[in-house]
């Protein structure tokens, strides 16, 4: 199962595509989407929507997992942190997938064992599971770290499912 990842964000939204074989995970692709800030926040918003639909082109993932936004220091930040989650949503959903959201709690438990790990903890797991040559950047990190819950979560999902069909 490919897993498209997304760290939403109006200036830097982060991505992560991992392929889910069995038990294994395998990196495909992270980056960043970056916006300028002093684009007006339509356009930005548009500019994440066309590169998400363009990474799902690529990829053709079977699942979108989102980051659930949580901000409680500016509400104008917050405001735009939503707009660019719900683009993040958007994306998926016009893509015909299923979309699955994960708080930050509990995506650092999945990935790190305990949810209120630090960032470069998120950064380093998601290296060591995935295998890669370096540490991602931090936005593209912790999308990979999304779609790694999705996979586990996903599984257990599945687990559950067949538990209560017999």
């Amino acid at each position: 199962m490919i897993i498209l990842g997304i760290d939403p964000g109006s200036r830097a939204t982060g991505y992560g595509v991992i392929d889910q074989q069995g038990n294994r995970l395998l990196h495909q692709d992270n980056g960043v989407i970056i916006t300028r800030s002093e684009t007006p926040l339509a356009e930005r918003l548009a500019q994440i929507y066309n590169q998400l639909e363009a990474l799902i082109q690529q990829f053709s993932p079977d699942a979108v997992a989102v980051e659930q936004v949580f901000v409680a220091k500016n509400p104008a930040s917050a405001l735009k942190l939503g707009h660019a989650r719900g683009i993040a949503l958007l994306a998926g959903v016009k893509a015909g997938l299923p979309v699955a959201e994960y708080t930050a709690l509990q995506v650092k438990s999945a990935v790190v064992g305990y949810g209120r790990a630090a960032k470069s903890q998120v950064q380093q797991m998601t290296r060591t599971l995935l295998a890669l040559p370096e540490i991602a950047q931090e936005d593209a990190a912790d999308a990979l770290a999304v779609a790694i819950c999705h996979a586990h979560s996903h599984q257990l999902t599945d687990k559950i499912n067949h538990r209560q069909e017999r």
